[in-house]
């Protein structure tokens, strides 16, 4: 009789162990379908966070600015960078041609007119720069510039992507480009909320999120956002894909489709 009691008393706990179970799992698919509506309704808006939290971010960061249609921007100039040096000509005045360098604190040193802020400028407004500073000692000065040696442009694929890394940039490339250069989303990945991070001033990164599930889908592109040098493509982690090793396969089955998110 004591045996038995036991035995029933053992099996009454496990039932109501599956039951409990079972009911947490209900409530984390639940908690994840919120999540992700969530992310969704705050679209409309746009971020700019610190440098240190750009290239780091995790998906929940990632999916502060929401989708902005981005301008498409092809063929970007080439911008200065720390350690890039460029060549200064002269046309009337040969004696101050030089050869310059970015200097770690993002300046040039010049001939006669010392230093001039360079990082962050293209060679047009470089030139425009030089003008101004030479037109102190020469009247309207006709001056040349053409780079030396430079970093090549590259972009950066980071987050649920096939192969995350750094990768040239050869030539015109979205978003949506870049991806797949970078061997397309896993598994894991959120389509709806690709991030992409362009370096501003001052340490900064530009946010602008992509719906590339939603471009894809509509089979309409126009709204594809170019990558420029020095960009960041984030793919974060979907929210349904952080519990999906608590979960049974049979559940994931009836709850979860990759291409869904």
């Amino acid at each position: 009789m004591i045996v038995s009691n036991l035995f029933g008393n053992s099996r009454l706990h496990n039932s109501l162990r599956e039951k409990v179970n079972f009911t947490m799992k209900k409530s984390l698919i639940a908690l994840a379908g919120f999540m992700v509506a969530a992310a969704i309704a705050a679209a409309g808006q746009s971020a700019v966070i610190p440098a240190e939290t750009g290239a780091g971010s995790t998906s929940g960061s990632a999916a502060s600015p929401a989708t902005v249609e981005g301008p498409k921007q092809a063929n970007p100039r080439y911008q200065l960078r720390k350690g890039d040096s460029f060549e200064v000509d002269f046309a009337f005045s040969p004696e101050l041609n030089q050869t310059v360098a970015v200097e770690p604190d993002g300046y040039a040193t010049l001939k006669q007119v010392g230093s001039i802020p360079a990082e962050g400028k293209t060679v047009p407004e470089l030139v425009e720069t030089l003008k101004k500073a030479y037109a102190m000692i020469l009247h309207d000065p006709v001056i040349a510039v053409s780079l030396k040696d430079f970093e090549k442009p590259y972009f950066i694929a980071s987050g649920q992507v096939g192969k995350p890394g750094k990768y040239d940039l050869r030539g015109p490339l979205t978003v949506t480009g870049a991806v797949a250069i970078a061997g397309g989303f896993n598994d894991n990945a959120k389509h709806s909320q690709v991030v992409l991070f362009h370096p501003v001033a001052n340490g900064m990164f530009e946010a602008k999120l992509l719906n590339v599930k939603q471009l894809l889908a509509s089979r309409n592109l126009n709204k594809d956002i170019y990558v420029q040098p020095g960009d960041l493509v984030y793919v974060p982690q979907s929210a349904i894909s952080k519990i999906r090793k608590f979960m049974p396969n049979t559940a994931v089955g009836a709850y979860y489709n990759p291409a869904t998110y």
